[in-house]
């Protein structure tokens, strides 16, 4: 799995490829120039103390070289700096961007079968973990290796006794942190599921606030939140300090490493085989070679946590997307649908829609009725194929809609939902969802039409007011009309409505069931409702019972029946 995400993330790492060779240019510059400042150093030293005399006048062209090179290695650290954060972020962009495509290419099964919370956690909070750890791989990797690199040429060229003991014991560092780190991964993989599962419950509890708080539910959902939230801060804890010792361990095995390079250069010093800016040269390189070592095993801690996080987004990437082979095309279709020997059920164990057949013609407007969980709304998510049928066929004007594409299939009906959505702008453009070049003067009629222009025009700016789906500005029921406003904007071939007028106070519904019918004139239209008041007109009504139709007619030959649709219709009718 590791392997796998490891190659996953190279693969959108490798598209900055001129990027990334500017930073491993840069990074060896840099690293370069800081090995460079202790020779200088060193010469200064052993021009102070190496005759008796303090030669300034050699000294001072030394200091200035140390400035002039530190400066330069600055700009060449910022240049790391800044390129591994473009490198980070553009990678992370990219992860996210494609996210967020799979998110809606999804079928609706898995979306409605994985907590919402869940999902955010991965592509915000995971995206945003990784990112941390992508970011010290860059900055300290690629430089860590190149000075690994130059202090050994660097120390074998003073000492190579020292030298070859220093680059022996030094690695026993990095297999210790390395060991560490192995044993981390799946910490970090708990980690990062249970932070998903404390998203969703927050995500959840902010959705049905109202709820919660109606029922006094306040002490239950704390419950459940403190039961996770404790089981990510063990998994974070356990995480954390199991990583938390490999920066100890390799400073441990380092600073042995700097003691007797320390002790053995004194002894050199005092026998003359090395100089005094000599051994002050060499501890320098032996602390620079050493750090590398642990600020690498730094980086491979946080890369298992980075690699875990990977994983999650990765997998959701690598979700199946909705499937499309179309080979037909639906054109100014006349509106003929037929179910044909449909079968569908959600759960595969439980039998909810089976050989169900209708014959709908052109222009009929169809009522689908009947008690909650009778497969009303199924019928409509079968029809839009937002789920598609387990046997048999749907056709439109004779033609298979599993031939067609959702885009095409979609684009010839028009859908009004009992769950309103409003986007993140104005009002107008909320309109105009139906048809984007609209004009305004086209807007304000599709309003009128629903009987939405006059609250719109009582809102701060009108149409020109800026709304988001909870910001409260609107009721639901004014949020439904805008909603019915983008169906009157731009009338398609075929209609469904969806409890279309659930949130809308009678009197308007009233107004607006008017509007429907002039739109709904020569079109096939599907009406789903529950109050029974609404579907009188329709030509055809189908009374659904556990996915059956056990009733259909008109409203007055269904009363005539005196069956399920009159107990339904009566039990609506309040007594005179």
């Amino acid at each position: 799995m590791k392997k796998s995400t490891l190659k996953t993330v190279l693969s959108y790492v490798s598209r900055h490829k001129f990027l990334l060779a500017l930073l491993i240019i840069f990074s060896a510059s840099f690293s370069i120039l800081s090995l460079y400042i202790p020779i200088i150093v060193s010469e200064a030293i052993d021009l102070a103390v190496g005759k008796g005399n303090v030669e300034i006048d050699k000294i001072i062209p030394l200091v200035i070289e140390i400035v002039i090179v530190a400066i330069i290695t600055a700009i060449f650290q910022w240049l790391v700096s800044i390129i591994a954060n473009k490198i980070t972020f553009s990678t992370v962009r990219n992860i996210r961007q494609e996210a967020f495509k799979k998110l809606v290419r999804l079928p609706l099964s898995y979306i409605d079968s994985h907590p919402h919370g869940d999902v955010v956690s991965r592509v915000i909070a995971d995206a945003g973990q990784f990112a941390d750890g992508l970011i010290m791989g860059f900055t300290q990797f690629f430089t860590g290796v190149v000075t690994i690199l130059a202090t050994i040429v660097f120390m074998i060229s003073i000492n190579l006794k020292i030298a070859l003991i220093v680059i022996l014991l030094t690695p026993l560092s990095l297999f210790a942190a390395s060991f560490i780190a192995k044993n981390t991964h799946s910490m970090f993989q708990k980690q990062s599921v249970t932070r998903g599962e404390v998203t969703s419950i927050i995500d959840e509890v902010i959705s049905n606030q109202k709820v919660v708080r109606a029922f006094c539910h306040e002490e239950e959902t704390l419950s459940d939140f403190d039961k996770v939230n404790e089981k990510l801060e063990k998994h974070s804890l356990r995480a954390i300090f199991f990583s938390s010792i490999t920066n100890p361990t390799t400073r441990f095995v380092n600073s042995l490493v700097y003691a007797f390079v320390g002790g053995f250069g004194a002894f050199s010093v005092v026998s003359g085989t090395m100089t005094v800016g000599g051994l002050t040269c060499f501890l320098s390189y032996a602390g620079q070679y050493t750090k590398p070592f642990n600020e690498i095993s730094g980086v491979v801690t946080e890369l298992q946590n980075s690699l875990a996080c990977a994983a999650r987004v990765f997998e959701f990437i690598g979700e199946e997307s909705e499937k499309d082979t179309p080979t037909n095309t639906l054109t100014s279709p006349k509106g003929d649908v037929t179910f044909d020997n449909v079968s569908f059920s959600y759960d595969k164990e439980k039998t909810l829609i089976e050989n169900f057949n209708l014959s709908v013609k052109s222009g009929q407007r169809v009522a689908i009725v009947g008690p909650t969980g009778s497969g009303k709304t199924t019928l409509i998510n079968l029809l839009m194929r937002f789920y598609d049928t387990d046997k048999g066929e749907i056709c439109i004007d004779e033609i298979d809609a599993k031939t067609l594409s959702r885009k095409n299939l979609r684009e010839n009906f028009g859908m009004v939902l009992q769950d309103t959505w409003i986007k993140k702008g104005t009002v107008a453009e909320n309109i105009a969802m139906g048809k984007e070049d609209a004009t305004r003067e086209e807007i304000i009629e599709a309003a009128k039409a629903c009987h939405a222009h006059n609250f719109i025009k009582r809102l701060p700016k009108g149409y020109d007011t800026e709304i988001t789906d909870g910001d409260g500005q609107l009721s639901l029921g004014q949020k439904q009309l805008i909603c019915i406003s983008r169906i009157m904007l731009s009338p398609p071939p075929m209609l469904i409505l969806d409890e279309a007028t659930s949130s809308i106070d009678t009197r308007t519904e009233k107004k607006i069931q008017d509007a429907f019918a002039k739109l709904m004139k020569g079109k096939t239209s599907f009406i789903v409702a529950h109050r029974l008041s609404t579907v009188k007109e329709a030509d055809t009504i189908l009374v659904m019972f556990d996915g059956n139709v056990i009733e259909k007619g008109n409203h007055k030959e269904l009363l005539l029946e005196n069956g399920f649709y009159t107990k339904l219709y009566n039990s609506q009718v309040e007594p005179v």
